[in-house]
């Protein structure tokens, strides 16, 4: 025998739900808007850390030109930019002990006091495992 259970409200907008038992909302409008709000919570750092890495790419590359190698910039100019020294794709010693740090396929590099120079990555090959 089935018991009578009160009705259940849409999580989203609170609207009465008819139909399945295990129903949460009334519509894909509002179970799409529930997740949208519920899942960014858990990725916000890994999206505002991949908006920073995009913007310092976006920068690396601005200051290098298509057909250069490398170009020399000073760290006020790459500040003013809004590069953010903290977050990089990766490091990589030079066989000459020097470090360089690596936005994707840009590469900077410490020089002198408040300069850097800005390198292409030449070695960049996707290789398909298997």
């Amino acid at each position: 025998m089935r018991t009578h259970e009160p009705p259940k409200d849409c999580l989203t907008c609170g609207a009465e739900l008819k139909g399945r038992m295990d129903k949460k909302f009334c519509d894909d409008y509002c179970r799409s808007a529930y997740n949208n709000k519920m899942g960014p919570r858990s990725s916000l750092y890994v999206r505002n850390v991949n908006s920073v890495l995009r913007r310092n790419r976006r920068i690396l590359q601005n200051f290098l030109m298509q057909e250069e190698e490398s170009v020399r910039v000073a760290k006020s100019h790459l500040q003013e930019r809004g590069f953010n020294f903290n977050h990089f794709t990766g490091a990589y010693i030079h066989k000459k002990g020097v470090m360089y740090y690596f936005c994707y396929e840009f590469g900077y590099l410490l020089v002198e006091n408040e300069w850097y120079y800005i390198s292409r990555r030449k070695d960049i090959s996707i290789k398909n495992p298997g």
